[in-house]
């Protein structure tokens, strides 16, 4: 079992995200506000990914990264840090799909890093691996699906 070194909050809007709640997808529009506590000389990254898409039942695209940033400085929120790849908000097309914020504690600053070259298929673990950042320090959970069309009559 997972047990997390330090505190992570996120916030789609007034919105609190906890572990397996559900969100919206029109509520994902804007990046979350995520603040954690960690260490304030220590850096962090943070991921975000889709590990569901296209379809939790076929998921080929496995994992589907929407956001990567770097460098944030323990005991502050993400804006703090260098935006690798910009956010994508949620767009779960079939099925409730989870997302997964990671947060890993670096051990040096990242510097330069390549986005991405794309979307689909990203591996969190991998990433880690390539730039020495161990297990995760956080992580949180959350549920969605794709919101009924309004149709009128």
């Amino acid at each position: 079992m997972f047990v997390p070194s330090i505190t992570m909050a996120v916030y789609y809007g007034a919105k609190q995200v906890t572990n397996g709640c559900n969100v919206k997808p029109s509520l994902s529009v804007n990046p979350p506000k995520v603040t954690f506590s960690g260490h304030p000389n220590q850096l962090y990254t943070l991921v975000m990914v889709d590990p569901d898409a296209p379809s939790p039942s076929e998921p080929s695209m496995r994992e589907w990264v929407h956001w990567i940033v770097a460098d944030i400085l323990g005991g502050t929120n993400v804006s703090h840090g260098k935006e690798f790849l910009p956010y994508i908000g949620l767009h779960p097309l079939v099925g409730i799909h989870r997302y997964v914020l990671i947060l890993f504690q670096q051990k040096a600053p990242l510097g330069l890093v390549e986005q991405p070259t794309s979307r689909p298929n990203f591996s969190t673990r991998a990433f880690a691996n390539q730039f020495d950042l161990g297990l995760p320090v956080a992580t949180i959970y959350f549920n969605a699906q794709k919101e009924p069309t309004n149709r009128r009559r």
